[in-house]
């Protein structure tokens, strides 16, 4: 298990956020504001020798092109401050992709560009595989967890428990659901899946137990990496995300650190997650 580091970038800062409450024309629920830049976590992370962690621009360019702009500089700062140390999501398309590489970046991640209209768009998908490689794409399959019908919520009969890949800044549900099998049928096409539990994403709640044990039996049968992030509040999470993956299922904790104005300390998680022995 690796601790994988993040910065996450909106309105031109470092931000930690209530993921699920990105929504056109509304204000954002924030954790924490930073008064440092994006450069100073990333050459943190990289001093500290934290690779294989993500920055995400949580702007929308349609929507704010202005707002998408100083989120792209501040995330062009920190690549420049660990080339080869981070992957970058947010807005990315095959027509931009190649300079986030060029300027540092490990992979680009994608979600809404592939996961088109409701559905994976296969063509959208080589595409982009055309323009960057598998080797630098990580697909972003951050999901929710689908409504029941029996529970008054509006949702579809058959649908508890199940997690569907969500887009547009994790507020469209798509119909692909987060099973093994839909797993493995994307193993061939990146170099690993980042997966937000954007339920509980910046709440600081706990950990969606259900979606990691679906993950961690992928990661136990595949052998491939993921990345889980979404709740982690204590240290007894990332024991729980061990057991319940043999140790295999990396993940990524943001608000609950002290880094981000939270109570867990980076060192003290990046040795506990060092320390665990993968079955």
């Amino acid at each position: 298990m690796r601790l994988r580091p993040c910065i996450d970038i909106h309105g031109g800062c470092v931000k930690q956020i209530v993921g699920g409450s990105i929504k056109e024309g509304q204000a954002v629920q924030e954790n924490f504001v930073s008064d440092r830049d994006a450069a100073w976590y990333a050459s943190l992370y990289r001093d500290k020798g934290l690779s294989g962690g993500h920055i995400i621009l949580l702007d929308s360019a349609a929507a704010d092109p202005e707002a998408y702009e100083a989120d792209r500089r501040q995330a062009l700062s920190a690549l420049a401050a660990y080339p080869g140390g981070m992957q970058i999501g947010g807005g990315i398309t095959p027509e931009n992709a190649a300079q986030y590489l060029d300027a540092g970046a490990s992979h680009v991640i994608v979600t809404s560009y592939v996961f088109h209209g409701g559905s994976l768009d296969e063509e959208r998908l080589e595409k982009m595989k055309a323009a960057v490689g598998a080797q630098h794409l990580v697909l972003d399959l951050s999901c929710r967890k689908l409504p029941d019908a029996s529970d008054g919520s509006g949702g579809r009969e058959g649908q508890k428990g199940r997690y569907a890949v969500v887009t547009d800044r994790w507020q469209k549900f798509t119909g692909w659901i987060i099973t093994p099998q839909n797993l493995h049928s994307l193993c061939s096409h990146c170099d690993e899946f980042l997966i937000h539990a954007a339920d509980v994403e910046g709440k600081r709640g706990g950990i969606q137990e259900e979606l990691v044990g679906i993950l961690g039996g992928f990661c136990r049968a595949a052998g491939f990496p993921v990345t889980y992030a979404g709740g982690v509040h204590e240290s007894a999470d990332l024991s729980r995300i061990a057991s319940l993956s043999g140790g295999r299922l990396d993940v990524t904790v943001g608000s609950a650190l002290t880094l981000f104005g939270g109570d867990l300390d980076l060192d003290a998680l990046v040795r506990q997650a060092g320390s665990v022995k993968e079955s």
